[in-house]
């Protein structure tokens, strides 16, 4: 099913690159490189920082996933195509599933693909991954209780291209297709990577869960070590279009063409570098001395879109389909109760005025977003509380909501609970008495428009009796440390947590709250749990009714699991008009084996 993106409507946001200096672009370049090589700016302060296809709490960051999938294709793929997103054939390595027997089994096939090695891509690498993934799922970054490898019973090599799941029920086959099997599975070389040591044997160490853990731990392990990625025997064995030639810690990638590729995407170019920055500024002084073939401009440089073009840039925007958020921390033994009280994240809501940070603070270049799914006015998906924005910017209501429930604002402009108790005008349950409304948040860094964002919330939150204390670090430390975690747990201190600059997550093609929102998953930050919302999600994923998403976001969109704020457009690009075939995605995957120059 195709489903419409986001209208590009807005410029989108900033989003940068990596360079290893912090102020400036790689010396003694000019120009933007060789004939058969690009240069692509990454986001400010987002370093790719894992190369292993098994994502892992605090390496989530899009960038990965970006990277990898060009040297491990998944097995299929969804792209931006005219403002749609749609199956991308091109880029997947197997044929469309087949599903039978009413839903609950699905014959995938793989396409002729081959291992840089000149050994055939099977049937066999994949039941590698699914192992890899089952037994040590409470690791994977991604996984969700009940959803992929909870609900696939059986997995059966048929011949050396075909294989079979046998679920557990019927699903939803949209988002099945479009989110388990994109997200979730693909080939992995197990005639290289199947072993617990790096000395060890390769064998078939995956079909036992217990040496299937100590091969996963093994290739973490390996993973863990970034400098190293390009010399690693074990990133070298790929079936996509490129393979890594340089990974530096400090993210400077180079990615090259892979000559033994067997596929239908070939790369054109020989090498694509990915710099980075640790700021838009960095980036942008960059660009206007030419020296990047593909980069980006912040919002406040609008202004200089005439002078980009003169000097033979592109300027579009490039819109994610995505939603951006502060998750709260429900399970910090601090501030959790209070999180845990509806009418505080009613009147945290009420404070922000999305519609003034997106046109003053982005410049246009952002959308408010009011609940879980895309913003798209034209999606199946959106309910209609989502589009009508249950909880409109008003203080006076805000700060109703606070006074009205046991709290007194001070002197110091703080409110604290001078009503403790569970009765509906006090506090709420295990607040005590004295405590104040004072959280702390950490922000990424790097971007003058989230700066903006942050004094404001904190400036409107200070209205309400709401004090925000604000820490800002680079974007893989904030996701570093903002993983799900128990009260007792020393790592559950942090509060609320910011890490949308470019958009804090970015759905596939269906776009379900299963990974994020459900009570458990390794992605829902906030450790938000709701049988409700847990019931809702499963309907949407089992019901190929599109109300079922519907009644999900209506729910979500009022019960506030996170603080909703306007989301980002992934970028303004500039990319240079002798750069052939960029095409912006709206799900943020690159395709630089399309690349090619004039």
């Amino acid at each position: 099913m195709a489903v419409r993106s986001r209208v590009l409507v807005a410029v989108l946001a900033a989003a940068g690159i990596v360079l290893a200096a912090c102020s400036g672009g790689p010396a003694g370049q000019s120009g933007s490189g060789p004939s058969d090589s690009a240069t692509f700016a990454l986001p400010p302060n987002a370093t790719p920082n894992w190369i292993l296809p098994i994502g892992i709490p605090g390496h989530l960051s899009g960038i990965n996933t970006a990277v990898n999938r060009l040297m491990w294709p998944p097995l299929y793929t969804y792209a931006g195509d005219d403002g749609s997103l749609a199956f991308d054939e091109k880029a997947s390595v197997a044929n469309k599933p087949v599903f039978s027997d009413g839903g609950k089994t699905v014959t995938i096939t793989l396409k002729d693909y081959t291992w840089s090695t000149g050994a055939k891509v099977t049937a066999r690498d994949v039941e590698f991954h699914f192992n890899l993934i089952k037994a040590n799922k409470t690791k994977w970054g991604n996984y969700s209780k009940g959803r992929l490898p909870d609900n696939v019973v059986s997995f059966m090599i048929v011949d050396d291209k075909t294989f079979t799941l046998t679920l557990d029920k019927v699903y939803n086959t949209d988002w099945f297709a479009e989110n388990q099997l994109t997200q979730t599975l693909r080939p992995l070389p197990q005639a290289a990577w199947d072993k617990t040591s790096a000395d060890g044997p390769v064998g078939d160490f995956d079909r036992d869960p217990a040496t299937a853990v100590q091969v996963f731990d093994f290739l973490v392990e390996r993973s863990k070590q970034i400098a190293e990625y390009d010399k690693d025997p074990l990133w070298q064995v790929v079936s996509g279009p490129f393979r890594v030639t340089e990974y530096s810690p400090q993210g400077q990638v180079t990615l090259t063409r892979n000559d033994k590729y067997t596929g239908p995407d070939k790369a054109t170019l020989t090498t694509v570098s990915l710099k980075p920055f640790t700021s838009a500024d960095a980036e942008y002084n960059v660009l206007r001395t030419g020296q990047l073939d593909y980069g980006y401009i912040a919002s406040s440089n609008l202004g200089q879109t005439s002078a980009l073009e003169q000097q033979g840039y592109t300027v579009e925007p490039w819109q994610g389909w995505a939603i951006t958020y502060i998750p709260y921390n429900f399970n910090n033994p601090k501030v959790g109760p209070i999180f845990a009280q509806l009418y505080v994240r009613q009147a945290i809501q009420h404070a922000i005025d999305q519609p003034s940070i997106a046109k003053n603070i982005w410049r246009g270049s952002a959308a408010p977003g009011y609940g879980p799914v895309p913003q798209d006015e034209k999606s199946p998906f959106i309910s209609d509380a989502q589009k009508a924005n249950p909880y409109p910017f008003d203080i006076a209501k805000a700060k109703a909501l606070i006074t009205g429930h046991g709290w007194t604002i001070g002197a110091d402009g703080v409110a604290t609970c001078t009503s403790p108790g569970a009765a509906e005008n006090q506090c709420g349950a295990g607040i005590a008495a004295g405590t104040p409304l004072r959280f702390e948040l950490l922000a990424e860094s790097g971007s003058k428009e989230t700066d903006n964002t942050m004094s404001e919330l904190k400036s409107s939150l200070s209205q309400i009796g709401v004090a925000i204390d604000l820490k800002q670090a680079p974007l893989n430390t904030v996701l570093g440390n903002s993983k799900p975690c128990t009260p007792e747990q020393a790592e559950c201190s942090w509060q609320l947590s910011f890490f949308g600059t470019q958009g804090s997550w970015y759905f596939p093609a269906y776009p379900s709250g299963d990974r994020i929102f459900t009570t458990g998953a390794t992605s829902n930050l906030g450790s938000y749990s709701d049988p409700k919302a847990d019931e809702l999600i499963t309907r949407s994923t089992q019901s190929d009714d599109s109300a079922a998403m519907r009644e999900y976001g209506e729910y979500l969109t009022r019960n506030l699991p996170v603080i909703w704020l306007p989301n980002p457009a992934y970028q303004i690009s500039a990319t240079k008009t002798s750069l052939q075939g960029v095409e912006q995605d709206p799900l943020v995957g690159m395709s630089p084996q399309r690349w090619s120059r004039k």
